[in-house]
């Protein structure tokens, strides 16, 4: 353990302990390299949210111990697979929203980015921030061309509390895949490797800005869709310029009525922009809560911080427009495939049960009419049964249920009456058709020819290295057959009863002739029968010998 991380260390067993899970921490064995400061956990031993649930007291503790935790906490949030529903309720609500740091801090961070004064590069910039959350703090300000903006600065020194925080998380998660059973489930090292990778993006804004231009290339093919354009003049790691917009919060429908929108179009919108997203493009907001989106007076949406997006290659979308293409096609053999083919499961033991409880799932709501089915309910059904088996669902499948989930919400406060499904039904149906067409056949073709031609191009120098192994005698053809214990064990238990009948036809042919010899020399005189009985006892004795230990050797043989 680095020596910089023992204090903190302390004060995360200290908060977590002081919420009630000191116990959850002694189980996993994290107290027991940490013997040196358990003082300060034991400090915390009484807590006082005694009676509060442990969602509750888990999103207490995460929001205690700093931007790092809650932030972890909230890529936990959709990680229902491993988590039961009342916890990931609890960590939805984490809010990420903390006091403002102050202007000052704000000003210097800005003009040691430009490296000149913040007046030379702003002429005006509102020293209250409009928002503030524990990565950064956005503040309103006008370019020198009058151009109206909103100033995204990083909080001061965060980059080094999350590094420690990191690396603390890192070690717990090393330390609980290799002591626990719970590690080798699901691969807590994995999952903080994602969470630093997210982080690490939303820490540069730069990597923000990148996003905004893909979402803007993309939205260029949707009809009221967009999100704010990045002034890349102004704009570094640590300070994001982009253009400032004020509209309604989307999720806020009494003023949307007032500003006379139409709230059946921005749900239809919003519906179709987020399957596509996922669908259509592979690249999607991955937090599209209320606060994210806003709408305009004309109906325009726009999408906000978009430092934390999903994306999907190229085979992971087929499999999740097969998901979709199955469920409106109503075939749950399709659905099952498409959730399998993402590597889902991780114990091949589970499979046949994972199978069944997925198809009664799937049966259930495919015997539903389209306008009844919620999204949100059939992914959180999906999760609970992966989270019964033990299944790991990967990162990009639980980020699109958030996604969905948080939409089939907001569709349902937009127009009650509208269905998700409803509105991915026919982009799934289009992305089926797609599958058929002529340029995608082409594709699959060229590549297909790709790959033969690279197998071919290949095949000489592969016989060429077999033919030289085969001369040089360094070649050998391993070859198993699947059950060859089983087969061999049957052969040994055949092989001594075969052995035990012989060896016991032999014993009685001997006693036999003994007998028979006994009995003709029944007459002889004393000291001929004295040894006719002496043979008789010794055959006996040796074939009761005989038989003991070929029933010794059959008994280990079948153990």
């Amino acid at each position: 353990m680095k020596t910089q991380n023992i204090k903190r260390y302390g004060e995360i067993i200290s908060v977590f302990t002081k919420h009630g899970f000191g116990l959850i921490l002694k189980q996993l064995g994290l107290l027991n390299p940490l013997k040196g400061i358990r003082r300060a956990s034991n400090r915390g031993a009484a807590h006082d949210n005694a009676g509060a649930s442990t969602g509750k007291r888990l999103r207490l503790a995460l929001e205690e111990l700093g931007p790092a935790f809650v932030k972890a906490g909230q890529i936990l949030s959709i990680r229902q697979d491993i988590l039961p529903a009342d916890v990931i309720a609890e960590l939805k609500m984490l809010q990420d929203s903390v006091q403002p740091f102050p202007f000052c801090d704000a000003k210097a961070l800005i003009e040691t980015e430009f490296g000149d004064r913040l007046n030379n590069i702003y002429r005006e910039f509102d020293e209250e921030p409009v928002a503030a959350a524990s990565i950064s703090q956005v503040h309103r300000a006008r370019l020198i061309t009058g151009k109206q903006v909103a100033v995204k600065v990083q909080r001061p020194g965060i980059e080094g509390i999350i590094e420690q925080d990191l690396g603390i998380l890192k070690e717990m998660a090393h330390f609980v895949d290799r002591h626990t059973k719970y590690g080798e489930l699901y691969d807590f090292s994995g999952m903080v490797a994602d969470f630093e990778n997210t982080i690490k993006n939303e820490l540069d804004f730069t990597k923000e800005g990148e996003n905004a231009d893909t979402f803007l290339r993309n939205f260029s093919r949707d009809e009221g869709v967009t999100v704010p354009k990045v002034k890349w003049i102004y704009t570094t790691k640590r300070v994001l310029t982009m253009e400032y917009v004020e509209g309604i919060k989307v999720s806020d429908v009494d003023a949307l009525d007032r500003a006379g929108v139409d709230r059946r179009m921005v749900a239809e919108r919003l519906a179709a922009s987020i399957c596509g997203q996922i669908l259509r493009d592979g690249f999607f907001h991955a937090d599209p809560h209320p606060g994210n989106i806003q709408v305009m007076p004309d109906g325009t949406i726009i999408f906000l911080d978009l430092g934390m997006v999903g994306t999907l290659n190229e085979s992971r979308k087929s499999m999740i427009s097969d998901f979709f293409v199955g469920v409106v096609s109503r075939d749950s053999r399709m659905v099952l495939n498409s959730i399998l083919d993402m590597d889902a499961v991780c114990d091949r033991n589970n499979i046949k049960r994972f199978e069944r409880d997925i198809d009664a799932i799937i049966e259930k709501y495919l015997t539903m009419p389209m306008s009844e089915m919620k999204i949100d309910q059939m992914l959180h059904d999906i999760f609970r049964i992966a989270f019964i088996n033990h299944i790991r669902i990967p990162r990009e499948f639980a980020l699109i249920a958030k996604s969905l989930g948080t939409l089939q919400s907001l569709i349902e406060k937009l127009d009650p009456e509208l269905n998700s499904f409803v509105i991915a039904e026919p982009i799934a149906k289009k992305l089926l058709y797609r599958s058929f067409s002529v340029d995608k056949m082409k594709s699959q073709i060229k590549k297909s020819l790709w790959n033969y031609q690279k197998l071919v191009s290949e095949f000489p120098s592969a016989m060429r290295n077999l033919l030289r192994k085969a001369e040089d005698e360094d070649f050998a053809l391993l070859f198993e057959m699947k059950g060859m214990d089983q087969l061999q064990r049957r052969l040994e238990r055949i092989s001594n009863r075969i052995s035990a009948s012989v060896i016991l036809l032999s014993v009685s042919i001997i006693l036999a002739g003994v007998l028979i010899s006994a009995g003709l020399g029944a007459n002889a005189n004393g000291a001929m029968a004295a040894i006719n009985i002496t043979v008789l006892k010794t055959g006996m004795a040796l074939s009761a010998v005989i038989v003991f230990g070929l029933l010794i050797s059959m008994f280990k043989s079948r153990r």
